[in-house]
């Protein structure tokens, strides 16, 4: 295929052309350069720069012949003439002051390596070319080869980065969400230590157990911080670059780049029972609630249909928007949940009365490492968790919004009770029977 040619390589071809036209009494000079199709025999001549603009050489007898700038040529064989310069068989046999009914013509290959990588056509009507102007020709045909040469590996270089910067960064958001999700956890294990201890008595052989549980914690907290620090001591180093890049250059061959997902891949949707994934998450959080403390309320619909989702990405999803509402609401607070399904879906609304999401934050709090006011204050936190969140949403074809202060805005929000703090409302289509019944 052809490489993206770039307007230097062009501007370059264009006064080699005109050096042609004004020195050496050229009527006319084009460059093409060769552009390989699917058949491995052949190859297209494009044009590159023409001087006059819009000359229209004729390659003459290369192959089958070739009568515009785009068409078709068979591989032809090469060979060495006496002035070191490549050319095509058939023209060389023809000798290269032969008066022809194209005029003295030269078609001269831009090569590498033993590799066509273009053709300079030139002519001129009145007379023939001498030695001294072939020699020169010549140098015009090695400066444009090796400028060929170059811009290809600088495109095919700028390829790679894009493709490298691209890899890069999935890598890194990848990293994020790993380190995220392993966080979350973590406190949870930390405060549930730090509970165990203090409900131990002194005397309790196990208070060295619990102990021990809060400080390995806390060392992992550490090491969390040292891997953010080395993720983004990564990101800001410059990336190695190899100067031994080839030529003949696969410019098209996919790369295979990671998914920029929290689990890495697509999630995989079956029947899911939010009930039965709420309630272990409701436990937990009653636990640090009662720490910090606050109060948690729940509400459950009698009857909750299922929902087609991944049970560890609703775990993932559910747990932050819990854990982020007992986070971010003062001791002595509110926070509450609640489960329902009416109208073909089935929602959970986290609600808090603490101080609410100011309302120039709301549009950009699912963005990536978004902290807004939040980032002023002494509670911890990466900025993460609500873009993971709305992101395994989408895959379970699923929504989440956020209101602050609640509004009568969506439905059921005339049921929730009027709340200074912040809702976040994630919703999914309810299964109906033969759906449950087919997938089972």
């Amino acid at each position: 295929m052809l490489l993206p040619t770039s307007a230097e390589f062009v501007e370059l071809c264009h006064t080699q052309l005109w050096l042609l036209v004004q020195s050496l009494g050229a009527s006319a000079g084009v460059v093409y350069l060769t552009e390989e199709l699917a058949s491995p025999a052949e190859t297209r001549l494009v044009r590159i720069a023409a001087a006059p603009e819009g000359a229209m050489l004729a390659v003459g007898t290369l192959g089958a012949g070739i009568d515009s700038p785009d068409s078709t040529l068979a591989r032809l064989p090469l060979r060495e003439p006496s002035q070191g310069i490549a050319t095509i068989a058939p023209l060389a046999d023809r000798g290269w002051n032969e008066r022809s009914p194209e005029g003295h013509r030269l078609v001269l290959p831009l090569m590498h390596e033993s590799m066509v990588l273009g053709l300079l056509v030139t002519e001129r009507n009145d007379r023939s070319w001498t030695v001294t102007e072939r020699q020169q020709v010549e140098r015009i045909i090695q400066t444009l080869s090796l400028a060929c040469v170059l811009d290809k590996r600088s495109q095919w270089w700028q390829q790679q980065q894009s493709q490298q910067q691209q890899l890069q960064g999935q890598q890194h958001d990848l990293m994020d969400n790993l380190v995220h999700q392993f966080r979350n956890p973590l406190t949870a294990l930390r405060t549930f230590g730090k509970l165990l201890l203090k409900r131990l008595p002194e005397d309790d052989r196990n208070r060295e157990a619990a102990a021990s549980i809060v400080r390995e914690s806390d060392r992992l907290q550490e090491l969390l911080l040292q891997i953010d620090r080395a993720i983004d001591l990564n990101e800001a180093l410059p990336n190695a670059v190899s100067v031994n890049v080839p030529v003949a250059l696969p410019v098209n061959v996919p790369v295979a780049l990671p998914r920029a997902g929290t689990l890495g891949e697509l999630l995989e949707l079956k029947p899911c029972d939010l009930r039965a994934i709420l309630q272990p998450l409701v436990v937990s959080a009653g636990l640090v609630a009662q720490e910090k403390p606050l109060a948690l309320h729940t509400e459950f619909a009698a009857v909750v249909p299922l929902v087609q989702a991944n049970a560890s990405a609703l775990r993932e999803v559910l747990s932050n928007l819990i854990d982020n509402a007992v986070k971010y609401t003062p001791a002595g607070g509110e926070v509450h949940i609640r489960l329902v399904a009416e109208s073909g879906l089935v929602a959970v609304w986290v609600t808090d009365n603490g101080t609410g999401i100011p309302d120039g934050d709301l549009a950009q709090l699912f963005q990536r490492h978004f902290r807004g006011v939040q980032a002023a204050t002494a509670i911890p936190g990466t900025g993460l968790g609500l873009s993971i969140a709305r992101e395994l949403v989408q895959q379970m074809q699923g929504d989440i919004q956020v209101f602050s202060p609640l509004r009568a805005a969506g439905w059921l929000g005339d049921r929730l009770p009027d709340s200074r703090g912040v809702t976040f409302v994630m919703t999914l289509a309810a299964m109906t029977v033969d759906r449950v019944t087919s997938i089972s």
